[in-house]
């Protein structure tokens, strides 16, 4: 199945953008569902399938998948911040032509990683 979670986006994801993409994960078919109350949000009562043969996944499924989804998301936040920190391609590629490779990853690169650490480093 394809994922359509961007753990790179930098703005402030809320609850029913996971239950959007949790559906779209669950189910590969386009435009499987449908909003019961149109005005309403994505929640797992507000879904009904309306494609011939494709059956509404379990509750504790689709509960599962959004879970997925928030620790995917929040597992990433290091990517995120080491991201924006960063100097331009174009600044790291100046600094390794005038320094070479070794002072461009230990000014540039290690001290970053070094500051936003992956998880369980």
């Amino acid at each position: 199945m394809p994922r359509y979670l961007n753990v790179m986006r930098r703005d402030v994801l809320d609850e029913d953008y996971y239950r959007v993409l949790a559906l779209m994960e669950l189910v590969d078919t386009n435009n499987w569902y449908r909003k019961i109350n149109p005005y309403g949000d994505h929640s797992y009562s507000n879904i009904e399938s309306q494609v011939n043969g494709v059956t509404k996944p379990s509750e504790s499924d689709f509960n599962a998948k959004v879970q997925e989804l928030k620790d995917a998301y929040a597992s990433a936040q290091y990517q995120r911040q080491r991201a924006s920190e960063y100097p331009s391609w174009q600044k790291q590629l100046e600094k390794i032509y005038d320094d070479g490779i070794d002072a461009w990853k230990t000014e540039m690169v290690d001290p970053i990683k070094a500051k936003y650490p992956k998880p369980g480093e």
